[in-house]
């Protein structure tokens, strides 16, 4: 299908989400799965909305209908999962989720008959896993990443206990979640429709807070409690999955248990070997060579082949192994401690910590100064009138270190804002 030929709702729609910090970049294919999700007109009308939460009333004035009919097409779209409705300061308030972690995930994390989900599964894995331009855009693009991965915690000695902290345990997110749902793994999922995925488990996949206190409103999750979910994550323990979740120390909205071969991030992790594509932890793995038997079970476990199998140079044993680790592409999730037999694989500490973002709104201007995309965020439709809405995007500027400050004063070429931050650095 042709960029031209593509009715003009879709193309609008793309566009849309395009000017989301992470993008989605308009191909033939991606207007394939939004025909798939969306009529013309729910295209016309989704790309009109604001990326900020808004209420029945926003939307209502911003497709120019009464609230009533306005909530009948919202109530629609939250139904399928095209939207999220959230509770926030006591009021029903709805927001459009991006593709990834997002919509196109929540197609896929239930057995559903409205849609073919083999024909979208195999629209996703030519869009994701063939082209590259999407991928590029959500995982290799900027300093800032949507996701991080959190260590295993039953790979950390009892040192390394004292020093994590509480928002780098995936225990911790568990056990102070408002609300938890469980799905079918999105990406497993995809891959069984085109006949690639493993036999990890597939009900495993974690979502919290207010995103799953709506997938739970509308049948995408089934709701579950601290215990349960504990339970599932010692599943994921023993199948050797990695934990890659929302890249956020409060209100964190997702955990993934991963798997090498199904997983787009792990999968992009290898794919661009050079770049993180999601941050580590603060941990990596020592291993202690003298002990190390050669038996590559951390190589055969390591989901981005950050543990290579080479020569022990042993003239004696010509074809004897060791582990060799590569620093740059680990991610840092202790599954290789965990599975070496010998017992001579440990963490330790990075050298340097890695910077986690505060929250949703902080990770999503860092992610729209590093990929230059500030002023689509500010200026976003309807929603630049708000005046509390440019408060809530400045106040995350003013706390961004100088060098980010410098590039979102660039981007916006703002008398204004430059003057605030001026003032700030004075």
């Amino acid at each position: 299908m042709a960029h031209h030929s593509v009715k003009s709702g879709y193309v609008e729609l793309a566009e849309r989400l395009n000017r989301f910090p992470q993008g989605a970049p308009p191909s033939r294919l991606l207007y394939k799965i939004l025909e798939m999700l969306y009529t013309e007109k729910e295209a016309k009308l989704v790309s009109l909305l604001p990326i900020k939460p808004f209420s029945i009333d926003k939307a209502a004035r911003v497709w120019e209908m009464t609230p009533g009919a306005a909530q009948k097409i919202l109530d629609t779209l939250c139904r399928r999962a095209i939207l999220l409705d959230i509770t926030e300061n006591g009021r029903r308030v709805f927001c459009l989720p991006p593709p990834m972690a997002g919509f196109f995930e929540f197609s896929l994390m239930r057995i559903r008959n409205d849609i073919d989900q083999k024909v979208l599964s195999e629209l996703f894995y030519q869009y994701l896993n063939v082209e590259d331009d999407f991928i590029k855009a959500l995982f290799v693009q900027g300093e800032t990443k949507l996701g991080r991965v959190f260590v295993q915690e039953p790979a950390l000695s009892k040192h390394n206990r004292l020093h994590i902290l509480d928002y780098e345990r995936a225990t911790e997110v568990i056990r102070t979640a408002s609300a938890i749902g469980i799905s079918i793994c999105y990406c497993r999922h995809k891959m069984s429709h085109v006949g690639r995925d493993c036999d990890a488990p597939k009900e495993i996949c974690m979502t919290f807070n207010a995103a799953a206190a709506s997938l739970i409103q509308h049948g995408f999750a089934r709701p579950v409690g601290v215990s349960e979910c504990l339970a599932l994550l010692e599943t994921a323990y023993g199948h050797h999955l990695v934990q890659f979740g929302d890249n956020v120390r409060e209100g964190v909205n997702f955990i993934c248990n991963c798997c090498g071969c199904c997983c787009e991030a792990m999968i992009a992790a290898r794919k661009f070997a050079i770049f993180h594509p999601v941050h580590t932890t603060n941990f990596i793995p020592r291993i202690q060579m003298d002990a190390c038997t050669g038996c590559g079970k951390c190589a055969e476990r390591c989901p981005v082949e950050a543990m290579v199998m080479v020569s022990a140079n042993d003239p004696n044993h010509r074809k004897k192994k060791k582990v060799r680790l590569d620093e740059n592409i680990c991610l840092g999730c202790g599954v290789c401690t965990r599975v070496c037999p010998a017992g001579c694989i440990s963490l330790r500490s990075r050298k340097q910590r890695v910077v986690t973002p505060l929250n949703t709104a902080h990770r999503v201007v860092l992610m729209a100064v590093d990929r230059d995309k500030l002023q689509h965020l500010i200026f976003d439709n309807q929603i630049s009138k708000h005046h509390r809405a440019m408060a809530t995007v400045l106040g995350v500027i003013l706390k961004l270190p100088p060098i980010k400050q410098a590039m979102a004063c660039r981007q916006m070429q703002s008398i204004y804002l430059n003057t605030l931050v001026k003032r700030l650095n004075l």
